[in-house]
């Protein structure tokens, strides 16, 4: 009985550790595959030539609504890493990228993100808030994680990969200062901003703008003429110049608050569009991350100055 047992405990352990996916390092250029074209600019620039990047979603592409077409499987299929965002902000890929991980590395750059660090959403309970990209800091802590992990699947580039993350890093920093700079010109009356819907609220706690979305933290959330009522009232209370709607979301809500304003004598413009989930047309400023978070900033204070 006692030798049954052995048997059995060892068995069961031969069966475990075969459902484990053990990262193995790769020969040869690693082929990742990144979600949004935010994650795949930082991707680019940490493993530079010695490896091939592919991005699923485009400019204006929302990823709370997305579906991989065919072209998108087959890159999947192909890749020998997938990096994407997590946090629930792929949600019509969740299950897609759950089966892909059983199989291949699926890096989420939000793993290298303090918990304690990250916003509850609005929209489901015991959720966060999955745009921590406008939160350069955050932004750094997840590439940081990604950039460990894919130097342990290619150990010959993993010193090349945190040397391009230093610069990287560093540029990034230099836009944030930027941005801090530029926020200081709003007094505090003016730093008020409405968007499409709640991407901006990490952006809002580091750069001290209050924020708020018409629609939740995702595109799927629905907006009531009450929530429409309320922040047409809002909007007058508060004297505020511009709404602002963004490149990846349909502006008819935004406009039927515009109409609200304008029955109670109160003029408001649809300022922007700004980037939230998705950065500009490639060879644009706002093609790239940094670039992308600069255009933002430019277009919030045009519109927010008086």
């Amino acid at each position: 009985m006692k030798g049954q047992l052995i048997n059995f405990v060892f068995m069961a352990g031969v069966l475990f550790s075969s459902c484990r996916i053990e990262p193995k390092e790769k020969h040869g250029p690693l082929h990742i595959v990144t979600t949004t074209g935010i994650i795949a600019d930082g991707i680019e620039r940490i493993v530079g030539d010695s490896a091939e990047v592919s991005c699923i979603m485009g400019p204006g592409t929302d990823p709370h609504i997305y579906k991989p077409a065919p072209g998108d499987i087959d890159l999947l299929e192909k890749a020998d890493v997938i990096i994407c965002n997590g946090l629930h902000l792929e949600g019509k890929m969740a299950e897609m990228l759950d089966k892909y991980s059983k199989e291949k590395p699926v890096l989420k750059v939000s793993d290298g993100i303090d918990k304690s660090l990250l916003l509850k959403s609005s929209d489901v309970a015991d959720s966060y808030d999955p745009h921590i990209w406008f939160d350069p800091e955050l932004w750094l802590a997840g590439l940081n994680y990604i950039t460990k992990e894919l130097g342990n699947l290619d150990s010959t580039s993993a010193s090349y990969f945190t040397g391009n993350f230093e610069i990287y890093r560093s540029e990034v920093l230099e836009a944030d200062a930027w941005i801090k700079n530029e926020i200081h010109q709003l007094d505090s009356l003016q730093k008020v901003l409405i968007t499409s819907h709640d991407a901006f609220s990490y952006f809002g706690k580091r750069y001290g703008i209050e924020v708020k979305g018409i629609q939740g933290v995702s595109t799927l959330s629905e907006v009531g003429l009450k929530e429409i009522s309320g922040m047409v009232d809002f909007i007058i209370q508060r004297n505020i110049p511009a709404i602002f709607v963004e490149t990846s979301t349909s502006q008819k809500t935004a406009q039927s608050i515009l109409d609200g304003c304008a029955v109670k004598n109160y003029s408001v413009i649809l300022a922007g569009p700004l980037y939230s989930d998705a950065l500009g047309e490639p060879d644009t400023e706002a093609g790239s991350y940094i670039g992308m978070l600069k255009e933002n900033v430019k277009i919030i204070i045009a519109g927010l100055k008086k």
